[in-house]
């Protein structure tokens, strides 16, 4: 698989042995925005599912979204949805969704060293990334 990292594609795939890592701690059971070709859980919803539109209430997330302007829209729903949600994001410390949805403490962070070779690329991602952590733990 050929990925030029360019806009042409805002869809990274992400790396499996990272995936495989986070899996065995986080036992994921959601990834609402991949492509049937790169799934990574039993469930999952592609861009014709609208994964932003749907319900992600219980479930355990993992969530490597498409990194165009869309971003910020998917962040905050990870930050607002009632799940416990991990992402992989890129890491872009200047942006109105990291300061609004992930920095002062309202989630976890885990900047990664180095970059990224995502889905098959020989070369690494020309951006550094992050792994987040969301969960909210709502008590009446």
């Amino acid at each position: 698989m050929k990925v030029h990292y360019s806009s042409k594609t805002h869809e990274w795939e992400t790396p499996g042995d990272l995936f495989d890592k986070l899996n065995k701690k986080f036992n994921f059971t959601l990834d609402p925005c991949c492509t049937l070709k790169n799934k990574k859980c039993e469930k999952y919803y592609t861009v014709e599912d609208d994964g932003l539109s749907c319900d992600w209430s219980g479930e355990r997330v993992f969530m490597n979204p498409p990194y165009g302007r869309e971003i910020g829209k998917w962040v905050e729903k990870a930050y607002m949805s009632n799940a416990l949600v991990i992402a992989l994001l890129p890491a872009r410390t200047d942006t109105k969704w990291f300061h609004d949805y992930i920095y002062y403490g309202k989630s976890t962070i885990k900047f990664l060293k180095g970059r990224l070779k995502f889905g098959n690329c020989k070369n690494s991602a020309p951006f550094p990334s992050m792994i987040v952590g969301f969960w909210r733990l709502d008590i009446d």
